[in-house]
């Protein structure tokens, strides 16, 4: 097949527009286990993101503001291993810190569920400039349970149930260097109510290079004048 100067330069602006995975978590290594092991306190993050373009300088964390809250990571939502933690207490929330430089049209999804007794309602928040401001993504939604009477599922290693996967746009977080989203809980949970998320991601469109774009404009140009 055969392309002409003006195909070659939109095919060029198309491939930099497609959608692409800027950095997400799928929490690929167990929590550490047994007496005296088992990870508490106010806070406690899995690292960096495991997949996407933009992964160095990312983090996802947990913050609760009860030291006695405790850290595990049973089965994600068709993934191996989820982020979970217990005493949820009103303003506590996970934590996702990442950078989309080179993108725009920015999208966020997860995966979320909770035990009978987990907070069932959140709101999402977002921040680019290092949590001086805080825009309103999700002024409340609500949070599945996994597991027992009504539940529409229990999450499992092996089975996805995209019953408990939220989809939204981030406006206003393009081209960022610095953008951090909160999962903040509106309600209280028991003391060994749990709360857990997986499969966090951040997709974007890379934005066109200028000179991908001076190709485009050139062919247009080269175009009319074969007309």
């Amino acid at each position: 097949m055969k392309f002409g100067f003006a195909s070659l330069a939109v095919l060029a602006v198309a491939s930099s527009a497609s959608a692409d995975l800027v950095c997400g978590w799928t929490i690929t290594t167990a929590f550490p286990t047994g007496a005296g092991n088992v990870p508490t306190g106010v806070t406690y993050g899995v690292g960096a993101g495991d997949q996407g373009a933009l992964t160095a300088g990312s983090s996802l964390d947990s913050v609760h503001s009860s030291a006695a809250a405790t850290y595990t990571s049973p089965a994600g939502n068709g993934s191996q291993y989820a982020f979970s933690s217990n005493n949820w207490a009103i303003g506590d929330y996970y934590q996702a810190a990442f950078s989309t430089t080179g993108y725009d049209t920015i999208t966020l999804s997860w995966d979320q569920a909770r035990s009978s007794t987990g907070p069932a309602s959140f709101e999402l928040i977002m921040s680019t400039d290092g949590g001086a401001n805080w825009s309103t993504i999700l002024a409340s939604y609500a949070v599945l349970q996994s597991g027992g009477g009504g539940a529409p599922g229990t999450w499992s290693s092996t089975t996805y149930n995209a019953l408990y996967t939220t989809t939204t746009s981030l406006a206003g977080a393009e081209n960022a260097s610095s953008v951090i989203v909160r999962f903040r809980s509106l309600v209280a949970g028991a003391s060994t109510g749990s709360n857990r998320i997986d499969n966090v991601f951040i997709n974007g469109n890379a934005v066109p290079t200028p000179g991908a774009v001076a190709l485009l404009g050139l062919a247009g140009l080269v175009g009319r004048r074969r007309r």
